[in-house]
């Protein structure tokens, strides 16, 4: 889901994941999908003596999605409501595991923030509910960003495989006559184009640091290792050569100002995607569905803009990364765990709901049924000029991503990424110095939050 792969970042940390939070939410109440049946649903309920779930998620299509699943079920119903998107809806769903009362029965959350909460016991194991039924309907990766071992902790709706999003009159004024396809080639073309007088090539955002991580994963990077399985023990590796190269790679194109630095999802940025400002946008599946909701590819700049794999530091050993993505998890406050896991694994799994998220660009679907479905492969996608960029660019992308291992204070890293990057901007440190600094500032608040680094 787009908007929130920002509003997750930059939003004050809310952390309450030391070791000595990890008691988790048990069986004692929450909202009560049976025990107490929740009324402040802002769906109808259709059965009304049937149990009802309750789901806390932020999809535009929401009530679509929640009607399309309360006509079809009879032995369950969702009562479902809006509690803020991203950051705002965690801090309230923090709120109610530390309180041990409050939380919903489903909750919506993105990928890279399902273990902050999985090390707080505050999710359900899903697999003892028929998760693994429906593994075969997704990719590897999808699938690994969901699960820890042999344990599933969500049910994946939406990714986002990245690509390199483009314009192409900006391409044709400056002699680009094909997309770059390693980072070399890149930042050769950005050199022209500075050269020529023309935009920034692209931008180095501090506020998009899963950007800028995904980017290290790609080039070799395991910034994380963990296991919930060993809640005890972490491997933090942010000062390798890998991320070194990264950071330094896109410092260097600031300092020359072949690239900006300002922040996406603002006003000011979605006004220069309109007007030219910037040549290129490193991006991922979901973009098209945010940037048309934005107002970018209407008016003067419709039809102006194409995508392209993503491009590669190494084209012999190609890598697939991923930025965004979210799933529905069952919180350990769910009276009826299994009534909850139903509307989990069932809700945005149906045709009709799947085929609604992908025409309206509300998401990318994960789900094998909709990547595999002729309509969806051939689909020639308007902010695109009629490209075929699904079978061209994304599926591939997504069937090749391997999946992440994400850190249990995901917020807190992605904070001190976005404070080195503000430094790199300002030509205020290297790229050397910024993952040696990272990996000092994420050790040190790992061992005072109780974990122990290996």
């Amino acid at each position: 889901m787009r908007l929130t792969k920002t509003l997750s970042v930059v939003a004050p940390v809310v952390l309450a994941l030391g070791l000595a939070a990890c008691s988790g939410g048990g069986d004692d109440g929450g909202s009560g999908s049976t025990a107490a049946k929740p009324t402040n649903c802002t769906n109808k309920i259709v059965k009304e003596d049937a149990p009802r779930v309750l789901v806390w998620a932020w999809y535009p299509n929401m009530a679509k999605v929640v009607d399309n699943f309360n006509n079809q079920h009879t032995d369950v119903q969702v009562c479902w409501t809006n509690a803020g998107q991203g950051q705002d809806e965690y801090s309230k769903f923090q709120t109610a595991v530390s309180a041990k009362k409050g939380a919903p029965d489903v909750v919506m959350l993105e990928a890279d923030q399902l273990v902050g909460f999985e090390i707080q016991d505050a999710l359900v194991d899903l697999s003892p509910y028929g998760a693994n039924d429906v593994k075969k309907n997704f990719s590897e990766g999808a699938w690994k960003d969901v699960s820890q071992g042999d344990k599933v902790y969500a049910a994946p709706i939406d990714g986002g495989p990245m690509a390199l999003i483009y314009r192409t009159d900006v391409f044709a004024k400056y002699g680009i006559t094909k997309p770059p396809a390693t980072w070399a080639e890149y930042a050769a073309d950005a050199a022209k184009v500075k050269a020529a007088g023309g935009p920034p090539f692209g931008d180095f955002a501090s506020n998009v640091p899963a950007v800028t991580t995904a980017l290290m994963i790609q080039k070799g990077a395991t910034p994380f290792q963990y296991d919930l399985a060993d809640k005890q023990n972490i491997g933090i590796k942010v000062d390798d050569q890998a991320t070194k190269d990264v950071l330094n790679y896109w410092a260097d194109l600031s300092t020359k100002k072949q690239i900006g630095k300002e922040d996406q999802f603002t006003t000011d940025y979605v006004a220069g995607m309109v007007g030219g400002k910037y040549a290129t946008y490193v991006s991922a599946a979901w973009a098209p569905g945010y940037l048309t909701g934005a107002g970018v590819g209407n008016g003067s700049s419709k039809g102006k803009f194409a995508v392209a794999p993503l491009p590669q530091w190494d084209a012999a050993s190609p890598v697939s990364v991923n930025w965004g993505g979210s799933a529905f998890a069952v919180t350990s406050q769910a009276s009826d765990k299994a009534a909850a896991a139903k509307v989990a694994l069932g809700l945005y799994a149906d045709e009709a709901s799947l085929t609604d998220g992908w025409k309206t660009q509300t998401i990318f679907p994960l789900n094998q049924s909709v990547l595999k479905s002729d309509e969806f492969i051939n689909a020639k996608v308007d902010f695109f000029n009629g490209q075929t960029a699904n079978k061209d660019i994304y599926i591939p992308a997504e069937n090749a991503y391997k999946g992440a291992v994400y850190s249990p204070f995901t917020v807190y890293y992605y904070a001190q990424l976005q404070a080195q990057i503000v430094k790199l901007n300002a030509g205020q440190t290297t790229g050397d110095k910024a993952a040696t600094d990272l990996q000092n500032a994420l050790v040190t608040y790992a061992k005072s939050q109780g974990f122990t680094v290996k």
